[in-house]
């Protein structure tokens, strides 16, 4: 406590040259924890926009093969395979069914490449909380031959609710077929998961690809969270009841389902295979984005804090120099250099404390304030931030982590002064003239 004492009188002493180092670590801390609730919210939008557009947290889907060499994401005996799922995971929050196909989307200005989904609304408890609908009813998407777009693809197809589109896909069995929707709802976009894809009314894909009312892309579980370790627990789970239940399942492969085609293609077995997987298999393609941000956010705060440490160190060192006939006195009284090195490394702790602190409560109140204005985001920025907002959401974790690393850099930065200090002789320490 005494050192304590004297390490924190000794920085109000200098309280000018402690504001500015201060000031300069309370910065970084700022920053990093802003960058860091700017992966969280990227991490979020990620879950929310994935478990809404094209996955659940645990997803059965169907691979099809009438022939060695030629591959359709589609699910036989859907409702037995929906019965198994209903009876092993009776924690489920819902069910929902829904048809996968890709086909060109045709206006009459224009024609986009898009991935659709076939939806029952009525299943579709989560669209209705996630969806921002600009223009239309998403109950409207009920109606037989209807398609909800988002935003983007509604301009570059220049359609509006009421308008026709036709949509053109090969068959499972080699041949081209076509289908005619009216436009009944444009959403808001969500940034780069809704880019490629759009809903269509079930009935449409059964009929673009010539299925039975038994047949379906995927059955998607929800859960009650969609924390990653309970959901492969449900996930392992499932495989094993399908398994036993008699269903043919293909390898273990967490990637999104478009990416299987080719291995798919390669092999030799014809019929229907299930496929397991979970929401971060889904977006894998996009998760990287995520830890890459969060990967800046410490790397950035470190280079940082490297600058910093610098003038951490340097200021010290003045400060030993001012205080050489003090630490001489200290060490003729008895303080033995233990004490003299744990006093001065306790000076550097408790700028760190302080300042990250103030870092800190600056950082929560910036990303608060930046999450609440829901700035837009250009559609360039929308694919890197997986949404078409700024979301920032600077959570206790993180601030506590970023705490405790950025005070345990300041400390450690504060040993070598600290050392020189310890090493000084009483004697020649107190014929020192300041």
């Amino acid at each position: 406590m005494i050192l304590l004492r004297i390490a924190f009188l000794s920085l109000w002493q200098h309280r000018r040259r402690t504001l500015v180092l201060g000031a300069a670590i309370a910065f970084v801390t700022a920053l990093m924890l802003v960058m860091l609730g700017v992966a969280e919210g990227m991490n979020r939008s990620l879950i929310e926009s994935s478990t809404t557009l094209m996955s659940g947290h645990v997803n059965v889907a169907g691979f099809f093969k009438p022939t060695a060499g030629q591959t359709a994401p589609v699910l036989t005996h859907a409702k037995a395979v929906t019965e198994v799922v209903r009876q092993e995971v009776p924690e489920a929050v819902y069910l929902a069914s829904r048809g996968r196909g890709f086909a060109r989307v045709v206006s009459d200005t224009g024609a986009m490449l898009l991935g659709l989904t076939g939806v029952r609304v009525a299943e579709e408890k989560g669209l209705k909380e996630i969806l921002r609908i600009k223009e239309g009813r998403l109950e409207d998407l009920a109606r037989p031959n209807s398609v909800l777009l988002f935003e983007e693809q509604a301009a570059e197809l220049e359609v509006r609710v009421g308008d026709a589109l036709t949509i053109s896909a090969p068959t499972p069995r080699g041949t081209t077929n076509t289908a005619d929707v009216t436009v009944v709802a444009i959403a808001k976009g969500m940034g780069l998961m809704s880019q490629f894809s759009c809903f269509v009314e079930e009935r449409v894909l059964q009929r673009l690809y010539q299925l039975n009312d038994d047949t379906t892309g995927v059955v998607q579980v929800y859960l009650p969270t969609a924390d990653l370790e309970y959901v492969k627990r449900i996930q392992a789970r499932l495989r094993d009841s399908l398994q036993r239940a008699g269903f043919a399942l293909m390898d273990d492969d967490p990637r999104a389902f478009w990416f299987k085609f080719e291995n798919a293609n390669r092999e030799a077995w014809t019929g229907q295979k299930l496929d397991l997987t979970n929401w971060h298999d889904e977006v894998s393609f996009a998760a990287w984005t995520v830890d890459l941000m969060n990967a800046l956010a410490f790397g950035l705060g470190f280079v940082l804090l490297q600058v910093i440490g610098v003038g951490i160190m340097i200021v010290m060192w003045i400060s030993i120099r001012e205080r050489t006939r003090e630490i001489g006195t200290l060490r003729a009284i008895g303080m033995q250099r233990r004490s003299v090195l744990v006093m001065f490394l306790t000076e550097g702790f408790l700028l760190g404390l302080i300042s990250t602190t103030a870092g800190i409560l600056a950082g929560l109140g910036l990303g608060l304030g930046l999450d609440a204005a829901k700035l837009p985001l250009p559609i360039g920025m929308q694919f890197v931030l997986l949404s078409d907002q700024l979301q920032v959401v600077p959570t206790a974790q993180w601030a506590v982590a970023t705490l405790l690393f950025i005070t345990a850099v300041v400390t450690v930065i504060s040993f070598v002064p600290s050392y020189i200090a310890a090493r000084l002789k009483p004697v020649t320490a107190m014929a020192h003239a300041v």
